[in-house]
């Protein structure tokens, strides 16, 4: 069954810049910890949009069974049509758009 995407979500430069993320490795679970440090988007941004997108059931997510003693990590994935989703807005969206922050560009 195919979702009508023609909902309305909100466009931001950091939901295109979170959708790219998941593109770049399309059938990976990732942690929220890591697309934040990836992005530069802080959590106050990042997991409001995940949970948008996992909302819209473009994002599938599930818990991480960790060993005795650890919290447990929420992973996200692309759902196929958050799949179909994230190339058209990434495709969309100007390329100045969607880019890194400024402090990941400081050669270290």
């Amino acid at each position: 069954m195919t979702l009508n995407l023609t909902f309305k979500m909100r466009k931001s430069p950091q939901t295109a810049l979170v959708l790219a993320e998941f593109l770049a490795d399309e059938q990976e679970w990732r942690y929220g910890y890591d697309i934040s440090r990836s992005t530069g988007l802080k959590s106050g941004t990042l997991y409001p949009i995940l949970m948008r997108l996992a909302e819209h059931r473009l994002l599938e997510t599930s818990w991480e069974t960790v060993e005795a003693g650890r919290p447990p990590r929420h992973m996200y994935k692309l759902t196929s049509d958050g799949l179909r989703y994230a190339r058209t807005q990434v495709a969309t969206t100007s390329a100045n758009s969607i880019r890194v922050p400024a402090w990941n560009e400081v050669a270290g």
